[in-house]
């Protein structure tokens, strides 16, 4: 099977059509879904071109995925959401955010499984769900609130621009070295968060 450091090829044709390089074989967007479900990973690139489209192609699985009846996994106030966030300040935020919840809820699938079994019930099944999507949103805001000084910051850096321009270079130095701190400092937040959240 492939694997992260070995991903299988897909090539991409003029014609749409997607050639498996691994066994020689024609294959579908289908075929391609259940490769991820199996674990397989896969890198499609453009035959003509080389580029590696393979964002724009998950992204189509997922459309096509999202159009059989009865397989909606995404609500259409999360899409609305997330289009209102490409060009927003915190766009940059987003992408790591969705990784680091959806690997959280990866690795406590299984416990979440367990108690819906034991519920016996859509009910409760929801409610576990729904628990687990509020720590990850709290995870979140606390990741978000290490970045609240920016605020403040805004009105100091006004209030020295009305005195004196001196010693500049020193403050944006002083600056740099602020922001590294307070990412470090997030990133040991989210650890900490994360380890709590195993231990729950």
């Amino acid at each position: 099977m492939a694997t992260k450091e070995n991903p299988t090829v897909i090539k991409k044709y003029a014609n749409r059509r997607l050639y498996h390089t691994g066994t020689s074989t024609y294959v579908t967007l289908e075929d391609l879904a259940q490769m991820v479900r199996e674990g397989e990973d896969f890198v499609v690139f453009d035959a003509k071109t080389n580029e590696d489209i393979t964002r724009s192609v998950l992204t189509q699985i997922i459309f096509e995925e999202e159009n059989k009846a009865g397989q909606n996994l995404l609500p259409v106030a999360f899409l609305r959401q997330l289009i209102r966030f490409y060009g927003d300040s915190m766009q940059a935020l987003v992408p790591s955010y969705l990784e680091f919840s959806i690997e959280n809820f990866t690795r406590e699938q299984q416990k979440l499984r367990e108690k819906m079994a034991e519920a016996f019930g859509p009910a409760a099944a929801f409610k576990s769900m729904e628990e687990h999507v509020r720590t990850n949103m709290a995870m979140f805001g606390e990741a978000l609130k290490l970045f609240s000084p920016f605020g403040p910051r805004v009105e100091q850096q006004e209030e020295a621009a009305a005195r004196p321009r001196q010693g500049e270079a020193r403050q944006s130095s002083d600056d740099l070295d602020e922001l590294k701190r307070q990412v470090l400092e997030m990133q040991a937040r989210l650890d900490e968060l994360a380890k709590g959240a195993g231990r729950g």
